[in-house]
């Protein structure tokens, strides 16, 4: 659910880290925590930071961002898009009277000629109410949008998340296409990364949350070492935590996978596990993301005949997903590649022993192989069969690695910890803004008149404001953004259509 508004007021009281409290304005174009990473850090991040005393108002697009309630000082404030990618009718076209202005034309001339415009329409739409808005935030914070309407003036400083580049999931969805039609469709969806590489280059304030991560926004988005630093992310280790209670059910194994994402290397578990049924009968699968009804995935299920093996469970409570993770006695990453991945963190945060590759930054997260986890290759089916053999055959091993693995959890990945480096990191980029006006980061951003300012947060107890949506236009976007070059994740910030159609 969300959280509710609180009335902006003056501020009662240091901050945990004894200065003045923040006003934090949290960006994020695609915030649903059931649908990707982006949402899950927007949901924890927003939480901890107002545990520590800042203000913080969350700015998202639909599906809107669900925050913790209870906390003084988070809110909501909801930026709509089209919403053009919604379920039961994903791909649609607006009626005539759903068009407010030019960005609203964008967005839907974008997905018409298959992009993706998301990133693009969001930061010209926030944009435009940031600067409705000036002098209320002390910073600005962005969730990977990496749209050109957030270069320029915001009316405060601007400090970015990057979980990973996007151009990793296009690479390994161009590798995965079978047709030259596919490619044509995949390179068309992901246009708008070349846009997010020019971006990118001129913030001088970035954040990323693995080292891994780090030295890939180096290599494929050319950003300036110096500019970027790592605050590891975590999980809820209050909710994630071990639970004798529940019971483990023999043969299970759980994975938190996109199935149609071939980054997910979901196609792999599926070919291990038919290997590991000829040794293990009782062995099974739950998946927690949504069936697909073709593809690599369906058809490996089919092929092997695993259809009462392999089960998917989707639109379940945090309540029910941990005890589910609790309740296997095998938890598995098989991703090709992870910026971090949460879901290693949050099995490992319940005691829960993990299997998982070493694609990306997963060992930053799991640790050592046969220390906090077992590890193996990514892309290999024969390795994932037999560390689930092994695991599953050996209750001594997985005791060992489960309480392990959650000690390195609590040692290192907890969001409070998280929160703690992100503040940091925002004084340093107030402290280093020119006196009296934040950093101006490009000559080329848009420009133009400003939206009416949005309708004042509410008091406590009432429900979140929509940001005022019929605002004039700002003018022109920077050059090429009207045709912008054209998910989850970490866990992506988007994923080629078939999978975002999902959410």
């Amino acid at each position: 659910m969300t959280a509710e508004a609180s009335q902006a007021g003056p501020f009662v009281g240091p901050a945990a880290d004894g200065l003045r409290p923040l006003r934090i304005a949290l960006l994020t174009y695609k915030g649903n925590p059931f649908c990707g990473g982006q949402g899950v850090y927007v949901r924890h991040l927003s939480r901890e930071l107002a545990r520590l005393g800042h203000r913080v108002e969350v700015i998202g697009a639909q599906p809107y961002p669900v925050l913790d309630e209870g906390y003084d000082g988070l809110s909501l404030t909801e930026l709509p898009s089209l919403d053009l990618y919604r379920q039961p009718d994903p791909f649609r076209t607006p009626k005539r009277d759903e068009y407010r202005d030019w960005i609203d034309a964008l967005e839907v001339g974008t997905m018409w000629t298959g992009g993706f415009p998301e990133p693009l329409t969001f930061s010209l739409r926030a944009r435009r109410h940031l600067r409705a808005r000036r002098g209320d935030f002390d910073v600005v914070h962005d969730n990977q949008t990496l749209g050109y309407g957030l270069l320029g003036d915001l009316g405060a400083p601007l400090v970015t998340t990057i979980h990973h580049p996007i151009t990793v999931d296009r690479q390994l969805e161009l590798d995965a296409a079978e047709t030259w039609q596919r490619r044509c469709s995949v390179r068309r969806w992901y246009a708008f990364t070349r846009m997010q590489k020019r971006v990118a280059r001129r913030l001088p304030s970035v954040l990323t949350v693995s080292g891994t991560s780090r030295r890939e926004i180096v290599d494929h988005l050319g950003v300036r070492p110096e500019r970027i630093h790592v605050v590891h992310i975590g999980a809820d280790t209050d909710l994630f935590s071990p639970d004798p209670s529940v019971p483990v059910i023999p043969g299970r194994i759980v994975t938190t996978s996109s199935a149609d994402v071939p980054l997910k290397g979901l196609v792999f578990l599926v070919e291990a596990l038919a290997k590991v049924r000829t040794e293990q009968p009782d062995a099974h699968l739950v998946v927690v993301g949504k069936r697909p009804a073709e593809g690599p995935v369906a058809q490996a299920i089919e092929r092997y005949g695993l259809e009462g093996a392999v089960e998917f469970v989707k639109g379940i409570s945090d309540a029910e997903l941990v005890d589910l993770v609790r309740s296997a006695q095998v938890a598995c990453v098989p991703s090709l590649y992870e910026g971090f991945s949460l879901p290693a963190a949050e099995a490992m945060a319940t005691g829960t022993p993990l299997l998982a590759t070493t694609g990306g930054a997963i060992p930053e997260v799991a640790g050592r192989d046969g220390e906090t986890c077992l590890a193996v290759p990514p892309g290999d089916a024969g390795a994932l069969a037999a560390g689930l053999n092994r695991l599953l055959a050996d209750e001594e091993l997985r005791r060992r690695l489960g309480a392990a693995g959650r000690e390195r959890v609590l040692r290192h990945f907890t969001w409070a910890r998280a929160a703690e480096g992100t503040v940091a990191r925002y004084r340093e980029a107030i402290d280093a803004a020119p006196p009296g006006r934040p950093a101006r980061l490009s000559r080329t951003a848009p420009s133009g008149r400003a939206a009416r300012p949005a309708a004042p947060l509410a008091a406590p107890g009432a429900a979140h404001v929509p940001a005022a949506g019929s605002a004039a236009p700002i003018g022109t976007p920077a050059a090429g953004s009207a045709a912008p070059d054209a998910t989850p994740t970490e866990e992506s910030a988007t994923s080629h259509p078939e999978s975002r159609a999902t959410c």
